[in-house]
């Protein structure tokens, strides 16, 4: 069963007073608004839905200083651009659904059944490559229903 957005958040400030790094108020405020978020978000993104409230110098600090803690990930969508989101451990395992018009991006969690067969694909792949496998994601590109005018 999946975490509610709160207790996530929690967790995330747990790990960073574990590691010793400052909770302050504003790594709190980014970590609430990515838990309470659909999907990665860029810093631009998260400036918007915090009103404001960080200025965006500070907010990029706070993001550098979060993802080194291990609290956010940072990955990167088909233009290039940085989008952040909770590490994965506070999550749970999931995908990604991005809009090729607008650039939303937004977490999709596929059925266990599938995730064993995408997973045991991953590692015949990797394995013929020489790889030793230690995750995976898939982003799934396509068009968002408000794009498609519905």
């Amino acid at each position: 069963m999946e975490q509610p957005p709160a207790d996530r958040a929690e967790q995330a400030v747990a790990h960073l007073l574990s590691g010793r790094v400052r909770s302050t108020p504003a790594r709190r405020l980014v970590i609430r608004a990515l838990a309470d978020s659909d999907g990665p978000m860029t810093a631009a993104e998260l400036h918007r839905s915090l009103h404001s409230a960080i200025p965006l110098s500070s907010l990029y600090r706070n993001l550098a200083v979060l993802e080194q803690a291990g609290v956010l990930s940072r990955e990167h969508d088909a233009a290039g651009v940085a989008r952040y989101e909770l590490a994965e451990w506070l999550t749970g395992h999931h995908h990604h659904l991005i809009c090729a018009g607008c650039g939303e991006v937004r977490d999709v969690a596929i059925p266990p059944e599938t995730e064993h067969t995408i997973t045991s694909l991953v590692g015949r792949v990797a394995g013929r490559a020489g790889y030793r496998v230690s995750g995976h994601r898939i982003d799934i590109e396509g068009t968002c229903p408000a794009c498609l005018g519905g």
